[in-house]
C-alpha cells in the first residue's frame, strides 16, 4: 500500500503521469465512475497483479497493489519504488507526505493478524498453529510466536502467551500477597498460569482449554494441569455461577478470589450487552464469598479504553456491599498494549 497526502495538485496530470508506468507494465486500465468524488481506476496485469488507484477530493492519493503467491517480489518492490519516485516528482512542491505500508498477507495457512482490544491490527511473528479445536463453548487456538512462545487465543482474542508472566503476577497482586495457607478461588484460568503460581485453589474452566494448555503451554502452567487434583488444589470443570451460588448459600468464604474469566466488555452500553450482566453477577457473587479481610483480583481491559474502564468502576459502586478498589497498569508482552488490573476489597 502506498499513499500520498498533498495540498493542491493537478489531478489529471498526476493520474496521467502514473498511468504511463502501468502502461509500461502492460496493465489494463478500467476507470470507475465516482459521481464526482475524486478519481478511481483499477489496473490488471497478466501476472495477476491488481492495482487500485484512488484520488480523493480531500487530497489523498492511494495506490493498493495486490499480487499472488509466487509473484516476483523484486519486480513488485521495483514497481512500488518507481511509483513512489514518480509521485514525489509529480507532486514536488505540494506534497506533504508519502507513506508506504508493509504488505498484508491474505489467506495464508497461518493467520498472523490479530486485533488489540482498542481496535488496532497487530501482525505477530506467528509461524505455526500447534492446536486448533472447537469446544462446546469456544474456539481454542494455540499458535507459536518466535518472540512470545506459544499463545492461547480464544474466539479470536489473545489470552495469554508463555512470555506473559507479568499478566499472572499482576492478577495475583504483584508479589505483595502471601498465599501460604490461604484459600484461593480462581474463576477461569484454564491456561494454568495462575494455578501454577498459587497454593490452595478451586478453579472452574473449559476442559478443552486444559487439554490444549497441558500439552502446549507448559512454560506457563508447568505440570499443575497434569492432574485435576493435587495436595493443595482442586480443578473443577463446571459452570462457575451455580457453584458460586452454592458457596453463598453454604456461607463458604475465601481469602482471595481471582477472576480470570473475561476482560471488561468493550461495549459502553450495559443494557445492550449481556456480558456486562454476567460480569455484574460474577462480581456480586465473588464479593459475597470473600472474607472481610479478603481481596478480589481481576483484569480490566486496555488502558486506552477509558470509557469502558470508567463504566466498570461505576459497577463496583453498585454491588450488594460497599467496596474500595485500586488499579494498576501493566505491560503484557503478547498483548502489545498496556493492560489495567483491579484489586477490590470490602469497606
Amino acid at each position: 500500500h502506498l499513499s500520498a497526502s498533498y495540498m493542491i495538485a493537478d489531478c489529471p496530470t498526476t493520474v496521467h503521469g502514473l498511468q504511463s508506468i502501468f502502461q509500461e507494465q502492460e496493465m489494463t486500465e478500467t476507470v470507475h465512475d465516482t459521481e464526482g468524488h475524486g478519481y478511481l481506476a483499477t489496473f490488471i496485469g497478466k501476472n495477476g497483479r491488481l492495482v487500485i488507484l484512488r484520488v480523493t477530493a480531500q487530497g489523498l492519493l492511494t495506490i493498493d497493489l495486490q499480487c499472488c503467491e509466487g509473484d516476483d517480489i523484486v519486480q513488485v518492490e521495483n514497481l512500488l519504488n518507481t511509483l513512489e519516485e514518480k509521485l514525489r516528482s509529480l507532486l514536488h512542491g505540494n506534497i506533504k507526505r508519502v507513506k508506504r505500508l508493509p504488505a498484508l498477507t491474505r489467506g495464508a495457512a497461518v493467520d498472523r493478524y490479530w486485533p488489540t482490544a482498542d481496535g488496532r491490527l497487530v501482525e505477530y511473528d506467528i509461524d505455526r498453529v500447534v492446536y486448533d479445536e472447537d469446544s462446546a463453548y469456544q474456539n481454542i487456538k494455540i499458535m507459536h510466536s518466535q518472540q512470545f512462545g506459544n499463545i492461547l487465543i480464544l474466539n479470536g482474542d489473545v489470552n495469554l502467551a508463555e512470555s506473559d508472566l507479568p499478566y499472572t503476577q499482576a492478577i495475583m497482586g504483584r508479589g505483595q500477597e502471601n498465599y501460604a495457607g490461604k484459600e484461593v478461588l480462581i474463576l477461569g484460568g484454564g491456561d494454568g498460569g495462575i494455578l501454577a503460581e498459587a497454593v490452595k485453589l478451586n478453579v472452574y474452566i473449559d476442559q478443552m482449554v486444559i487439554d490444549g494448555c497441558r500439552t502446549h503451554m507448559r512454560k506457563a502452567c508447568g505440570s499443575v494441569l497434569d492432574n485435576l487434583k493435587g495436595e493443595c488444589y482442586q480443578v473443577l470443570v463446571e459452570d462457575c455461577v451455580p457453584v458460586l451460588k452454592k458457596y453463598v448459600e453454604e456461607g463458604k468464604t475465601f481469602d482471595y478470589v481471582i477472576n480470570d474469566l473475561t476482560a471488561v466488555p468493550i461495549s459502553t452500553a450495559p443494557e445492550e450487552d449481556s456480558t456486562w450482566e454476567f460480569l455484574q453477577l460474577i462480581l456480586d457473587l465473588s464479593i459475597k464469598v470473600l472474607r472481610p479481610t479478603g481481596k478480589y483480583f481481576t483484569q480490566g481491559n486496555s488502558a486506552n479504553l477509558t470509557e469502558t474502564l470508567a463504566l466498570y468502576e461505576e459497577q463496583l459502586g453498585r454491588l450488594s456491599c460497599p467496596v474500595d478498589f485500586s488499579k494498576e497498569v501493566v505491560c503484557v508482552p503478547s498483548y502489545m498494549e498496556l493492560w489495567v488490573f483491579y484489586t477490590v476489597w470490602k469497606k
